[in-house]
């Protein structure tokens, strides 16, 4: 008689509440956010539209557009704000509800024409796919392919922003920028950037790091040196020198009780200890974990976080 053979069953590696990643390296996207419709915005003023930057790749982005006033003459150039969502690159959207209410507070309250990029995820595309978007996202919204862009941004004014692995994102544009023809940036703002390492920092909590290393690794599979990847850990041997940051300024954002927390302090002492000639500031925010201002926009301390963002980007 033919032996029955046991079933193989896939160990899970990490679960939580927006996804679970096995140890095949298979994952489970469990909740997909619904698409916010574009539009005028009457709690903000902004209004909203889509566009294709590249319809081989199907890159797109969602653009905000602030109020402006009904005399022409009034109505001065906005700087330009490319944004990058987080999502540890595998989740989340540029069209979701909570990314649209986030990026249609900060155009009106910075005053800024937002292009907001839809990359590509992975598994399904595998980083450095959502790099490469980022890129061509910058580019496209430095040539004003757009006619909202053309007609109302100031592409002499041009800002990065992105949280968690939207932050890590905008660290490697800037690294990029230093070796490829790019856009002078004006500003880089970093929300809780997502960066990691084989070997915990100070501070650090092993078991979350090593889970955040099977993250990444299902985002990027076959990295080299694994959370080492110089994407990963901007301060891994070989990365590439901080001192070739391409923008004039940084603003570099943690929560005190953020789980990324200790590496972004270290990302920002590495940066400000460098050979890099920009002007670098940090904000931590008390008592508060990883993106809390997209959870509770309405805190005291998403509002001061916010404060200080517009007060970055207008130079103060």
């Amino acid at each position: 008689m033919p032996m029955e053979l046991p079933a193989v069953t896939d160990e899970v590696a990490v679960d939580c509440d927006a996804f679970r990643i096995y140890r095949s390296g298979k994952m489970d996207r469990l909740c997909r956010p619904a698409r916010a419709p574009t539009g005028l915005d009457p709690a903000t003023g902004v209004t909203t539209k889509d566009v294709v930057i590249d319809a081989g790749t199907g890159l797109s982005a969602r653009l905000f557009l602030p109020a402006r006033s009904a005399d022409p003459s009034k109505n001065t150039k906005l700087p330009v704000l490319v944004f990058f969502h987080g999502g540890a690159f595998l989740i989340e959207s540029a069209v979701s509800p909570q990314y649209h209410g986030y990026v249609a507070s900060l155009a009106a309250a910075a005053g800024v024409l937002a292009v907001s990029v839809e990359y590509r995820l992975a598994p399904e595309h595998p980083v450095p796919a959502a790099y490469d978007d980022a890129w061509a996202a910058l580019r496209w919204a430095a040539e004003a392919q757009d006619e909202w862009v053309a007609e109302h941004g100031d592409g002499a004014r041009l800002f990065l922003a992105g949280d968690s692995a939207g932050g890590n994102m905008v660290h490697n544009v800037l690294i990029r920028a230093s070796f490829e023809p790019a856009p002078r940036v004006e500003g880089a703002i970093l929300l809780h950037p997502w960066f990691g390492g084989n070997t915990a920092v100070v501070g650090e909590d092993e078991a979350m790091a090593r889970d955040m290393a099977v993250v990444w690794e299902c985002a990027c599979p076959g990295a080299v040196g694994g959370a080492d990847d110089p994407r990963m850990n901007p301060m891994a041997p070989g990365a590439p020198g901080l001192e070739n940051l391409r923008c004039e300024r940084m603003l570099v954002c943690a929560g005190q009780k953020d789980w990324a927390a200790a590496r972004d302090r270290a990302y920002y002492a590495a940066v400000t200890t460098s050979a890099w000639r920009g002007g670098a500031s940090w904000v931590e925010s008390e008592g508060e974990g990883h993106v809390f201002f997209l959870q509770k926009p309405d805190c005291a301390n998403a509002k001061e976080l916010m404060d200080r963002v517009v007060a970055f980007i207008a130079g103060h």
